[in-house]
């Protein structure tokens, strides 16, 4: 019997043959393959293609897969019901870096998750990059005054070499983080959860514990927020957190919003606790039209974009035909999702 696979979002040709070109005895369904030129043309996000199906479409689809290549929102996870909507389902590639929004349930039942981590870390690297540089050069007030046809030489830029930068969660986007920020001249502060004692780093000048975020806090000029969002790491730059920080400190965060209390930041960023920040995602999204973040002129704001790039589809699959090469020869998997540890 060939194994069922699909894909719940819209592929190219390209990518759908490539997954096809991996056995040629799979069963592969691609949803809404049709449409992709259509859909394309409004986004290139899988998430936002896979959002276009219907429920209905979407339960009769996966009603025998055994692997879906999917993006784990909207209606799905409601779908599948605990394997009994989906009673085959053995396999699930996420077309994201993060997992929060699988059931740990799910894994402990027998489904394994993975996910596409290390497709972003480029882009976003340079995305980080790029906030530092306009934060320290002042861009922010520098759009204001051309906006308002003022010649603001008053304004001084700060050099971006010297300044030190803290790293929350270095996995691959933390690593590439870290590497353009030393190559800029910075010195780099890496905090991950397998750090026992802080000492010398192989990728980051310095690695630093958990228990030490405080002190990573205090040192940084500019603060990264790349960790996973887990039940442990759910709100944990918090009002003391944003106090422990420099005054002349930046925060970015290009993980999850629920990483950072958004109430607390936006207070931090009203009464100069901290000189600004640059977010690309929010607690809630869409961020509201309502929101305080909108007019506060330290903060630069994009609608979680850092990682895309034009490509996504085709890198996303190189990374999906990768694993299903290995799960039909019965090797291990890359980006497994552990259960207990939520990425």
């Amino acid at each position: 019997m060939s194994t069922r696979v699909v894909a719940t979002f819209a592929l190219g040709p390209d990518e759908a043959e490539h997954i096809r070109r991996v056995d040629p005895s799979l069963d592969v369904t691609v949803l809404q393959q049709e449409q992709i030129e259509e859909l394309r043309r409004r986004t290139n996000y899988p998430s936002e293609r896979q959002a276009a199906v219907t429920s209905e479409e979407l339960r009769a689809a996966i009603a025998d897969a055994e692997v879906l290549f999917s993006f784990w929102g909207g209606a799905l996870p409601g779908l599948v019901d605990g394997g009994r909507g989906a009673p085959q389902l053995r396999w699930v590639q996420l077309s994201s870096a993060g997992a929060d929004r699988v059931d740990a349930d799910l894994i402990r039942a027998g489904i394994t998750f993975t996910t596409v981590s290390g497709l972003h870390a480029v882009p976003i690297g340079e995305v980080c990059i790029t906030y530092m540089l306009m934060l320290s050069k002042g861009w922010p007030a520098l759009w204001r005054a051309q906006e308002a046809r003022e010649y603001a030489r008053q304004l001084m830029p700060r050099e971006l070499a010297g300044q030190t930068v803290g790293i929350v969660g270095m996995g691959a986007i933390g690593a590439e983080v870290a590497r353009l920020a030393r190559a800029l001249g910075c010195r780099v502060l890496g905090m991950r959860r397998s750090y026992e004692l802080r000492g010398p780093d192989a990728i980051a000048d310095e690695g630093v514990p958990v228990a030490q975020l405080h002190d990573l806090l205090a040192e940084s000029d500019f603060v990264v927020i790349a960790a996973p969002l887990t039940e442990q790491t759910r709100g944990m730059i918090g009002a003391a957190e944003l106090r422990a920080m420099k005054s002349t400190g930046h925060l970015i965060n290009i993980a999850r919003g629920p990483l950072i209390d958004q109430t607390a930041l936006i207070e931090a960023l009203q009464d100069g606790t901290i000189a600004g920040a640059a977010l690309d995602v929010f607690e809630r999204e869409p961020l509201p039209a309502e929101s305080e973040l909108w007019a506060l002129p330290n903060v630069i704001l994009t609608p979680h974009i850092t990682g895309g790039v034009s490509d996504y589809d085709a890198r996303a699959t190189e990374i999906f035909c990768d694993n299903l090469r290995r799960y039909l020869d019965g090797e291990p998997l890359r980006n497994v999702v552990e259960a207990d540890r939520g990425y």
